[in-house]
């Protein structure tokens, strides 16, 4: 893939962001989960530019080339949201099209529910609405799918877990997780390795989990749940229905909590939808995205 893209770096919500940049027209921030780092996105950067957007993935803060505060406060969910209204904002806009995958679409909602002024169209690739998110945890069926999250509250113990044996767990999470064979390839698996060992951004990455845990059911709190759960923008859901990590049941209801909602099914896509159905999720995305112009 020719590289159209620019790298870019600035200082946002006080945390040096890094983040690449390809296109012209309306803005479109993709934010990207663990633990991946911005080339999560790199499959659909390109066809997104050229259906005439602006696009902007960013390392989020903790990841690849991004500054890794020290602490697991500095991860707070209201923490990330800040820093992609500031990104917005650095960027010259008052509002953006956002997409989000994992974690990244775990920040998209709550942007979406805390600050729907700042959020023209919102992307949700395989991350679930924190009410509904809420629900399914209290349940065996999703609960015990979430096993690792409650591993990660550990101190030291899931860093020396993923640094063994030059990082197998990470290649073994991209060469079995995909539902389509070879949907990571080496290069992909070479740059998340990298990524993962720079100096500090392993237990950032973990942070985010360590935070989150933590703030579960504080409502409206700093870094708790949104005082909202009805998000008013106009929603894509994409999900890949082969997801081992979060079941099915998190699309559940979700109209209720989301008026203006799209779901589109992959049937044959794991949680790595972007990585399983790349030209799938791109035309869909710029469909939505499109329909807003």
């Amino acid at each position: 893939m020719a590289e159209g893209w620019t790298h870019n770096e600035g200082v946002v919500n006080g945390v040096r962001l890094h983040w690449v940049e390809q296109g012209s027209g309306p803005l479109v921030v993709l934010l990207h989960g663990f633990p991946e780092f911005w080339w999560g996105w790199h499959r659909q950067v390109p066809p997104l530019a050229a259906a005439g957007f602006r696009v902007v993935a960013p390392d989020m803060r903790g990841y690849n080339l991004s500054g890794k505060p020290k602490g697991a406060a500095n991860y707070r969910a209201s923490t990330l949201v800040q820093d992609v209204v500031s990104l917005v904002r650095h960027l010259g806009e008052a509002r953006a099209h956002v997409a989000g995958h994992d974690w990244g679409g775990v920040v998209a909602w709550r942007l979406a529910l805390r600050h729907p002024e700042r959020v023209d169209r919102l992307v949700i690739a395989n991350a679930p609405h924190p009410a509904v998110f809420s629900r399914e945890l209290k349940r065996p069926r999703q609960l015990f799918r979430s096993w690792y999250a409650m591993f990660f509250q550990l101190p030291l113990l899931p860093e020396l877990v993923f640094r063994a044996n030059g990082y197998a767990m990470l290649e073994r999470i991209f060469r079995d997780g995909p539902a389509r064979p070879g949907a990571f390839s080496d290069e992909d698996i070479r740059r998340y390795k990298e990524a993962m060992s720079r100096p500090g951004a392993l237990t950032a990455m973990l942070n985010y989990y360590r935070s989150f845990a933590r703030t579960l059911g504080h409502r409206g709190a700093a870094g708790g749940a949104p005082a909202t759960d009805t998000v008013t923008r106009p929603t894509l859901v994409i999900w890949g229905e082969r997801d081992t990590a979060l079941n099915l049941h998190n699309l559940d209801g979700l109209e209720r909590y989301v008026p203006d909602l799209r779901i589109e099914r992959i049937p044959d896509a794991s949680h790595w939808v972007l990585a399983d159905a790349p030209d799938r999720v791109s035309e869909r995305m710029i469909r939505f995205l499109r329909d807003g112009e």
